[in-house]
């Protein structure tokens, strides 16, 4: 299903561009709010969060326009991880949610999240249809004067989100004893993060919790680990946390420094949810999951699955199969006994509460060898490069050099203008010879 403005994870882009500027985010408001407030009758309400971007300043105020130019009520939360938003959405029994944030881009760049009253970020079907209403005339879209939406700030979401967390597990559950390292991105998690932690009686060293609209993502968080390796060495700690932008990804380091990314932590709690007896059906991965993973999966006969790259269809596959675990390897993880999407915080609980018996990270983490693995991002102007001739005959011969070696993916990324190509085999010359002929047809 082609969509115009709706990618693999929400709506993101260059701010003051094409589809991140004001005059858009009024109609993204309208259009929204005009599908959502029929969804339950005399209560239409959206709630708003969002990440530290520098634009969140100029797109919020166009969004709430919009929504309560529709008939929405909108209660605008500020800065809050993904799931808290997610999970807010569900408990305050809203028509929808929205998460302003482009996630692990820089700060240049923004967008949209969107969460349905049971908060599920939306099917492509119900995109489909927004998208038809933002490109309707605004005049019929647009409600009576009578009828307006309100608004009105909350200042407490981040304390309700972290209540919600804290019930999941038993109320003697705490981290006295335990260092830990978060670094926060100076992103959405940078209130809730550390405060979590400290309630639960942690020492915590925090890092990426000065955000100053600008810093977001920059050198630190879940896409630049180096930080937390370093601080962890440097303190000591016992374990190392690294958020993104929105905190709804999560990468780890063990207490020797060693980078513990997505697929590590899912083959971990797997393990332990099996010989627990919690993991029901099995784990759903993505195209990008590494064949280590899927290769321990298969010697523990725990059924894996593969969706799409991104943490909605991940979700999705996990619902047709009835599964309660799945993720990415970049730190999307959803533990679907507690969460309907990714959540950093989450996962960091769960892994902490398994560590509190004793077990040290680098011990409970080392569960599978992985395949070697590159990945390399190629900024075009036209993502559906990919779609030439000279291209695909280029992925056809790279896929014979492949065979029965291992296996190259070629894809656009859903959130930036890039092209990524993933190599997995033991042999390393091999995966970069058949990344660079793919890399010379596109450039």
């Amino acid at each position: 299903m082609t969509k115009k403005y709706f990618g693999t994870d929400g709506i993101r882009g260059l701010v003051n561009s094409k589809n991140i500027n004001g005059d858009m985010f009024f109609k993204f408001g309208l259009a929204a709010g005009t599908f959502f407030k029929n969804y339950k009758k005399n209560r239409q309400i959206a709630i708003i969060a969002k990440d530290t971007r520098l634009s969140g300043y100029t797109l919020e105020p166009a969004l709430v326009s919009g929504l309560t130019s529709a008939g929405m009520h909108v209660y605008t939360l500020g800065p809050l991880p993904t799931n808290g938003l997610a999970m807010l959405t569900k408990s305050m029994k809203a028509n929808m949610g929205i998460m302003i944030t482009a996630s692990h881009n820089p700060h240049y760049d923004n967008g949209l999240k969107l969460f349905g009253p049971d908060g599920l970020k939306l099917s492509d079907k119900i995109e489909k249809k927004i998208e038809i209403l933002i490109d309707k005339k605004i005049d019929n879209l647009l409600s009576k004067p009578k009828i307006l939406g309100r608004v009105k700030r909350l200042e407490n979401t981040n304390e309700e989100y972290i209540k919600i967390l804290k019930k999941n597990f038993p109320k003697k559950f705490n981290l006295k004893g335990l260092k830990i390292v978060i670094d926060c991105a100076n992103g959405a998690g940078y209130i809730s993060g550390p405060k979590l932690l400290k309630s639960l009686g942690a020492k915590v060293f925090s890092i990426g919790v000065n955000p100053n609209g600008l810093n977001i993502n920059n050198k630190c968080g879940s896409t630049f680990p180096q930080k937390i390796k370093l601080a962890v060495k440097k303190n000591k700690a016992q374990i190392g946390i690294s958020l993104d932008g929105d905190a709804d990804r999560i990468i780890m380091c063990d207490e020797k420094g060693n980078i513990i990314d997505g697929d590590q932590i899912i083959a971990a709690i797997a393990n332990r949810w099996k010989h627990k007896k919690m993991l029901r059906g099995g784990v759903v991965g993505t195209l990008m999951s590494n064949y280590g993973l899927e290769k321990f999966f298969k010697l523990n006969k725990i059924k894996f699955l593969r969706s799409n790259v991104g943490d909605r269809y991940v979700k999705e596959k996990m619902q047709e199969n009835n599964f309660n675990l799945g993720g990415e390897q970049s730190g999307h993880i959803i533990l679907g006994k507690f969460a309907t999407t990714g959540d950093g915080l989450l996962v960091a609980l769960e892994v902490l509460f398994a560590l509190k018996k004793g077990k040290k990270a680098s011990s409970f983490f080392n569960v599978f060898k992985q395949t070697p693995q590159i990945l390399e991002n190629i900024n075009v102007k036209d993502k559906n490069i990919i779609n030439k001739i000279e291209v695909k005959k280029a992925i056809k011969i790279v896929d014979n050099l492949m065979k029965g070696q291992g296996r190259m993916l070629v894809r656009k990324s859903g959130t930036e203008p890039k092209i990524r190509i993933m190599g997995e085999s033991e042999n390393k010359i091999l995966i970069q010879k058949c990344i660079d002929i793919i890399k010379k047809k596109i450039k």
